[in-house]
């Protein structure tokens, strides 16, 4: 499967003949193989004539056998080594409290006037998450300090604008959550459906987003002042943000739905667990930007 998710995408990807995130597990023969161009050439169980039937069996077997096939237990994670919706919960889960425990020592042990330490781990963060996004094989060391990281930039911008709006923190936090909960329930619920068309609308958006705050940041380094950060035009902004954030959950979800559906190793978890993180982590930033338009318009 070919993802469209720009999270997934620039991972490096769960599919390894293309480029793109997807949890692939096709199989192809190398060129000039016996099997290449066959009917079976897509297909890795293509001489397994049950391969489509998990249940099938060979009309040899006795009843004994039969029945001890089925009274065996089945097979769990640890033995497939497939992924699993519980193996996603478990990794994200993991991945989040390692942010907040960066957000944590960030909050606690930074002075509130030196915030450069901070500017640093933000920097890092970005690198790390470079290099897990075009890393083809999965690194949870990697995922967990990119984590650790972004936590302390994400603890440290906080605490700042707390100091000046306070509650902003916990108004932010349950904020995010609020989204995700409301993303979670549109999708499994059916009211949102990820189609090509609903993908590629939302990925326009999202382009010109990004080129809006690049040409604004262009701009704040000759002193002009596009109004993004205030007013009706920043609450529109901040609005759209928080949308563009959402969409990505959207994505996040279809794209751990094929993967579990499609059998996809159980290490890719660690990557569902990165993705759903980085969404996570843009909600939150826009969530705290516009809490701190709203309020400053009071």
């Amino acid at each position: 499967m070919r993802s469209s998710n720009p999270v997934f995408s620039r991972e490096g990807s769960f599919t390894r003949d293309t480029g793109y995130a997807g949890f692939d597990t096709t199989q192809r023969p190398a060129a000039g193989a016996p099997q290449a161009g066959g009917p079976y050439a897509q297909n890795p169980y293509g001489q397994n004539p049950y391969a489509q039937n998990p249940y099938g069996a060979p009309a040899d077997l006795t009843d004994q056998q039969l029945a001890e096939m089925y009274q065996a237990p089945s097979a769990g994670p640890l033995q497939t080594g497939r992924m699993t919706m519980d193996d996603v919960v478990a990794r994200t889960a993991l991945t989040l409290l390692t942010l907040v425990a960066g957000g944590a020592v960030a909050w606690f042990a930074l002075p509130m006037a030196n915030y450069g330490i901070a500017t640093v781990a933000a920097l890092i963060a970005f690198a790390v998450g470079m290099v897990i996004s075009f890393k083809r094989s999965v690194s949870p060391a990697l995922i967990l300090t990119y984590a650790a990281l972004e936590g302390f930039f994400l603890g440290a911008i906080t605490k700042a604008i707390n100091a000046t709006l306070p509650g902003i923190a916990i108004q932010a936090v349950l904020g995010t959550a609020a989204v995700f909960a409301a993303m979670l329930f549109a999708y499994k619920s059916g009211r949102i459906r990820v189609t090509p068309r609903y993908t590629r609308i939302g990925l326009s958006i999202a382009m010109g987003f990004l080129l809006l705050l690049l040409v604004n940041m262009v701009a704040s380094l000759f002193g002009a002042d596009m109004g993004l950060r205030a007013g009706p035009l920043g609450i529109l902004v901040g609005l759209l943000g928080i949308g563009l954030g959402a969409f990505f959950l959207s994505l996040d979800f279809a794209e751990i739905e094929a993967g579990i559906q499609g059998g996809a190793p159980q290490e890719e978890s660690w990557r569902a667990a990165f993705g759903l993180t980085l969404s996570l982590v843009w909600i939150y930033l826009e969530m705290l930007r516009l809490i701190a338009i709203l309020r400053g318009d009071d």
